[in-house]
């Protein structure tokens, strides 16, 4: 008879939104009130004249200068920002302006404007008007520390034709089934290994009860040391031994560089990111710093991983190793030889960087939400233990026995996504909510308010995983067909690391469940 190991999470929690990594959970805080905020005003907003706020009041089309918005000079909307600390909340301000305002407004901010929507109708018509090279609001400060240091820029901070060459070469080494395939053992790996260590753990330091054993623990350490374990195995083909019971200072020091940088953006994104840089500001050193350090640990990875890929080809092998060894993204991609190795490491770079808080963060809130609903959990489990039957252990067949996992994983992301917008630049003049938008405007959809608008959604604060199978396309009044999960964006654009995170995230969430631990 198995022994059902319980682990009981405690998480002090605190939404604390950024732009390009949004959400964290931060220990010590407590939770932040989901839902809709009815009722509150916006401090300097500006809504439509004649008719419903931002709906367009059944007139004739209207003018892009009347589109509601939060108040016409960006700089001082900016100080209002600083001084209120709205940052930290960015996604709470959204919801509180769409309340306000209505579908869509306009907001400035420092250097930046945008038009910011959330009814997947809108968010549909956004998407047909990308084009062939879709663009996204380019992340100043990280394109200023490429620059100032001569790094070579990955796929995330390129734009036309050339984002296009280099981003279809990476999707058959990150995107594609066969490399799913691939690289799906190598994560399975990890995850077992994950959850045998926490089993050990847990029978050895938690206390006996009737139905196994419970232990409090604070999950985070241990699912960011396991989501830069999993990504540098996927992506070197080799693990890092952060399960250790010493893990490398190196690898926490990473982890680190890669919160402090995050943390920076945001306020970042609304200020000349080079000004700051000659100035030498304090929050322009903290950024730089940070990514100097992810770069150096990196830097020191790939160049491990170079030499043994060489040191195989001289032996007489392939950059791919042995017959059916996968070697990892690094591997494949010096093996095919179609992309310079200065542009393999801006991009493993870049995948490193983004591999760790994208997964660590959603996993937490994923079992947060399954502790405090166990009837959802029991459901899951049960999936779960019958698809592993049937599978016969096989990691991948289990999964596709299993599609509430993949649902546990896009509830999670509906509830707390961690980038809480997805931009576009449209390439010709669009119609949104009848108001005129010209090409060129940078629209963005808001995923938060999205994710939680009771127009899109039927009772958005429950925790659902159930509601993303056939039933799920009848919701809400939204219309919009699937554009209600963007949490890794949407088409060419898309995440390239998106296969990656959502297997890596379903495997430890199915290994949680077969072995019997519940939280």
């Amino acid at each position: 008879m198995a022994v059902i190991v319980t682990i009981c999470i405690e998480l002090g929690m605190s939404l604390s939104v950024r732009q390009a990594a949004c959400v964290r959970i931060q220990r010590g805080m407590c939770v932040c009130p989901a839902g809709t905020v009815a009722g509150l005003g916006v401090e300097g907003v500006t809504p439509a004249r004649g008719g419903p706020a931002g709906r367009g009041g059944g007139r004739g089309l209207r003018r892009f200068e009347e589109i509601p918005h939060t108040g016409s000079s960006g700089w001082l909307n900016l100080v209002k920002f600083w001084r209120e600390d709205r940052f930290k909340l960015l996604h709470k301000h959204m919801e509180r302006t769409f309340n306000t305002l209505g579908p869509i407004y306009r907001e400035r901010l420092g250097t930046q404007s945008t038009v910011n929507i959330l009814l997947p109708s809108d968010i549909s018509e956004l998407f047909r008007s990308e084009g062939l090279h879709p663009r996204r609001m380019t992340l100043q400060p990280w394109a200023t520390h490429r620059e100032t240091r001569q790094h070579s820029k990955g796929v995330f901070l390129k734009n036309g034709a050339e984002w296009r060459a280099d981003r279809l070469l990476l999707n058959r080494e990150a995107m594609m089934a066969p490399a799913v395939r691939r690289f799906l053992p190598l994560l399975d790996e990890v995850a077992r290994d994950f959850c045998r260590q926490l089993a050990t753990r847990v029978e050895k330091e938690g206390g006996k009860e009737e139905r196994g054993y419970s232990l409090t623990i604070d999950p985070s350490p241990d699912l960011f040391r396991f989501a830069l374990e999993a990504s540098c195995h996927v992506l070197y083909g080799e693990r890092i031994g952060l399960f250790s019971t010493s893990p490398s200072q190196e690898s926490q020091k990473f982890i680190f560089a890669v919160e402090r940088m995050l943390a920076t953006t945001p306020p970042l994104l609304y200020l000349p990111p080079r000004l700051l840089w000659r100035l030498g500001a304090p929050l322009w050193t903290q950024h730089a710093t940070a990514w100097d350090i992810i770069f150096s640990h990196a830097e020191k990875r790939i160049q491990r991983g170079v030499q043994r890929l060489r040191s195989t080809q001289a032996a007489g092998g392939g950059s791919g190793g042995a017959e059916g060894e996968f070697t990892g993204i690094l591997g494949q991609l010096m093996d095919k030889g179609q992309l310079s190795l200065e542009l393999i490491r801006a991009n493993i770079t870049e995948l490193m960087a983004g591999g760790v808080d994208t997964t660590a963060v959603p996993l937490q809130f994923a079992l947060y939400e399954l502790g405090r609903n166990p009837a959802v959990q029991e459901q899951v489990r049960g999936q779960v233990k019958a698809a592993w039957a049937r599978g016969g252990g096989d990691a991948h067949k289990a999964l596709q026995g299993a599609p509430l996992l993949k649902g546990l994983v896009k509830e999670t992301l509906r509830l707390y996504p961690v980038g809480i917008t997805v931009q576009r630049y449209p390439v010709r003049d669009i119609i949104i909510q009848n108001y005129h938008i010209p090409a060129g405007t940078c629209v963005q959809a808001c995923l938060y308010p999205l994710g939680r608008s009771r127009d899109v959604f039927q009772d958005p604060e429950r925790f659902d995983p159930g509601r993303w199978g056939t039933q799920e396309s009848g919701e809400g009044a939204g219309g919009g067909g699937g554009f209600r999960s963007l949490a890794f964006g949407f088409g060419a654009r898309q995440c390239v690391g998106r296969r990656i995170a959502e297997n890596e995230m379903q495997l430890l969430l199915m290994h949680v469940s077969e072995g019997g631990m519940e939280v």
